[in-house]
């Protein structure tokens, strides 16, 4: 409760006012002032109080006051009291609630005109204390998820893009990992290679089978060790002998000369030599030739010649380099198969095998030779032949293992075939990305930034989960409470007489925030109330709303929001200048509801201009409960008075009543005046006594000649007598007025004892 105004200094119309510490402020307490005195800085001030937003006050700073606000104001929740100073107040007293222009201006409208915050302001107020508790739990969750948002965007932000490979952050912190993700990248990659070339992967070839040729060391060793048997031997030791003569060779050359005597060997006489045409009948080495190269020996020899042929052409030059390009064929084959799926390494080189190959086919040629030299004689292969085949053989069994590993591999290949032909390249590009953020994901450098945004989403998560409960918990409350709020407005409207009605006043939740939409219902038409511009020449709240209208709605809504309030009992509650722009029934009716709501209300604070309007608010207050004050001019601002609103009470017939009967009764007055009330004093008797002869603006002498002229008449005013007296009185009163006597009722002579005479007749004809 306010008790004292103790200072008000340099704010507003106050300089340094202490004379509010001798009026203690009531239950119900009036302040009268004229426009410009101080009404709306006290306003302020208690909102201030209330708020404990010093705005209020500073912006009120007395204009050349060197210092600062200073105000003191005794109230409920001291000692001490409550004191602004230096910008800020030592306590606040939260349960004061205002009415003013700022109330219209904050959740009304401005003017003519309503914006989203009022809508938001108004939404607010019908919620009241509980449901603006639970807004604004809303609100914080809600705000509490955009912190999570910005949180969860530096988080992000934290993990590179580059790590990512385009996945969005949630979805890449979502990745669960992969136990052999190494192998499904490579897997991955490879998939998307061969999506790349289909048309390579249809043309290119598989491993096909390739084997270097094998050396039958057995064979080899039993065809060089063959021996003819049945030739002669001494016949085989002479053309041996015969050959050795010769040299090198000397026994193919023989056996090219034998080949040309016609018809053979088998009657050598008168046949000549192929060399010397000699007759060769007569040489003894012929018929030795004739035994030496018999059937047998020429299949003996054509047998080594055709198996070195054939060693030849199995191991010579041209299969060298058909291995050559083998090999060359395998490396380009295995490595264009290797884009796209596992193969076995092709590690062998050409030169390493051709170097064996070569090695071994030389020393087996050298035993070929030896044969052919001398083919009944056993040659044997020596151990650096026998090395170099062994070395062949590794050769060749090396190369055999490394083309059935490539062989085996073409299942593989077949498969990457398939897959090649049905392949959708965008969708393994985008399988490859995600594997890739999959294992950048779950690396050492990332996982732990992942689980913090982790961390960040699980609690926006909460916070959207506590949100969405608050949510509903507020809208089962603005179910309940828009309603009601609507009945008590509209009960409140018609009792201030109001032509229109309030309807569909209810919530909309909007990016900025709740607000309260509602319609204007006039006429049974509805009048939507929206901060949008209304369509030219179309019904709006600023056309269809009057000022006393658009004022009484504020009332309305400020007394209804008064109702929903379940801590009624102990607010304060101040009104300040309700009835602008009421008519008269609607300032009465505003009276009434004041003085209703003093008896509920810890303490109430009505300010106005109005004398009158203040009158009957003293009234209709018990007398027990009530003082006043009034912001008076001083000679430098305002101060604060104290206000005897009894004093104003009085009416003007009253304080003549009482100045002719203070004459009566010889009291020291001014008698002129006494004069100059008399006819005043029966013109207000009259009009009162008889309000059908007597109207508003009618003279009391057109009264008179009335009375006269019914005198005796079935519409009699007054009697004979009292006729004449109201002529005699009249006429003594007129004495004494401008416009019955306009040269002399100043200077008329006043006879004490002829005026207490006319004063005494006078007061005793007001009272027939």
């Amino acid at each position: 409760m306010l008790n004292r105004l103790q200072l008000f200094r340099n704010v507003g119309q106050f300089d340094s006012v202490n004379a509010g510490a001798n009026i203690p402020l009531a239950r119900v307490t009036l302040g009268y002032a004229e426009n410009g005195r101080g009404k709306t800085t006290f306003a302020a001030i208690l909102r201030s109080l209330s708020t404990n937003d010093p705005i209020y006050i500073n912006e009120r700073h007395r204009l050349g006051a060197l210092h600062g606000p200073h105000i003191v104001i005794e109230c409920t929740g001291g000692p001490p009291d409550a004191m602004f100073q230096s910008g800020a107040w030592n306590r606040t007293l939260p349960d004061i609630t205002i009415f003013d222009d700022s109330f219209i201006d904050q959740n009304i409208c401005s003017g003519l005109t309503i914006e989203a915050e009022h809508r938001q302001k108004l939404h607010e107020l019908i919620l009241g204390a509980q449901g603006v508790a639970l807004n604004q739990a809303v609100q914080r969750h809600v705000s509490d998820i955009e912190e999570h948002n910005r949180n969860l965007r530096d988080l992000g932000n934290a993990i590179p893009n580059a790590a990512r490979f385009e996945v969005p952050v949630e979805d890449y912190c979502a990745l669960p990992p992969r136990a052999n993700i190494v192998n499904d990248i490579v897997e991955a990659e490879r998939a998307l290679a061969a999506a790349g070339q289909q048309e390579n992967i249809r043309t290119t070839q598989n491993f096909e089978p390739y084997a270097l040729p094998s050396v039958n060391v057995d064979a080899l060793r039993q065809l060089l060790g063959r021996e003819l048997g049945d030739l002669d031997q001494n016949a085989t030791n002479r053309v041996q002998q015969h050959f050795e003569s010769l040299g090198r060779g000397g026994e193919t050359w023989v056996a090219e000369g034998v080949a040309k005597v016609p018809h053979g060997l088998a009657d050598p006489e008168g046949k000549p030599c192929p060399f010397c045409a000699q007759d060769l009948g007569g040489s003894e080495l012929v018929a030795h030739y004739r035994a030496y190269f018999a059937a047998g020996y020429a299949a003996h020899k054509l047998e080594i010649d055709r198996a070195s042929r054939m060693f030849a052409a199995e191991h010579g030059h041209d299969q060298h380099l058909l291995l050559t390009r083998v090999i060359h064929e395998f490396r380009e084959r295995r490595n264009f198969w290797a884009q796209f799926t596992e193969l076995p390494e092709l590690d062998i080189e050409a030169p390493h095998i051709t170097e064996a190959w070569a090695a071994m086919r030389d020393a087996v040629n050298v035993a070929f030779e030896a044969k052919q030299g001398a083919p009944l004689d056993r040659v044997e292969l020596n151990q650096d032949a026998l090395n170099a085949i062994e070395a062949y053989r590794a050769a060749a069994q090396e190369l055999a293992n490394t083309v059935a590993a490539l062989q085996a591999a073409n299942a593989a290949i077949a498969r990457v075939k398939e897959q090649a032909a049905a392949a959708n390249t965008a969708a393994l590009r985008s399988d490859l990305q995600r594997l890739r953020a999959t294992q950048t994901r779950h690396s050492p450098a990332i996982q732990p930034l992942c689980d913090n945004y982790i961390d960040a989403r699980d609690a926006k998560i909460a916070s959207e989960a506590a949100r969405d409960a608050a949510r509903v918990a507020l809208d089962n409350y603005r179910n309940q409470i828009f309603p009601t709020y609507q009945a008590a407005i509209n009960d409140y409207l018609g009792r201030f007489n109001a032509g229109f009605r309030l309807t569909g006043v209810t919530s909309q939740n909007n990016r900025g925030g709740s607000s309260c939409v509602y319609s204007v219902l006039i006429n049974e038409q509805t009048v939507a109330v929206t901060a949008a511009v209304p369509a030219v020449g179309r019904p709006s709240f600023k056309s269809t709303l009057s000022a006393g209208d658009r004022n009484t709605l504020a009332l309305a809504i400020f007394f209804a929001s008064l109702e929903q309030d379940g801590n009624l009992a102990n607010k304060i509650v101040v009104i300040d200048d309700p009835i602008s722009s009421l008519d008269e029934h609607r300032s009465l009716a505003t009276v009434h509801e004041i003085c209703q709501l003093s008896q509920r209300v810890r303490q109430t604070v009505v300010l106005s201009h109005s004398k009158p309007f203040l009158c009957n608010v003293w009234k209709d207050t018990d007398s027990t409960l009530r003082t006043a004050f009034t912001f008076d001019r001083a000679p430098v601002g305002s101060t604060i008075l104290p206000w005897d609103v009894n004093q104003d009470l009085i009416t003007d017939h009253d304080r003549r009543h009482k100045l002719l009967r203070d004459y009566v009764d010889a009291a020291p007055v001014n008698r002129r005046e006494v004069a100059h009330s008399l006819r005043l004093h029966l013109e207000a008797f009259c009009r009162v006594a008889f309000p059908e002869h007597f109207p508003p603006g009618a003279m009391l002498g057109h009264f008179r000649n009335m009375c006269v002229q019914r005198v005796g008449q079935a519409n009699e005013i007054l009697n004979q007598a009292l006729t004449q007296e109201l002529e005699r009185l009249t006429d003594f009163g007129n004495l004494f007025h401008h416009d019955t006597n306009p040269n002399g009722y100043l200077t008329q002579n006043i006879n004490d004892a002829q005026l207490v005479d006319f004063t005494r007749r006078t007061l005793a004809f007001a009272r027939r």
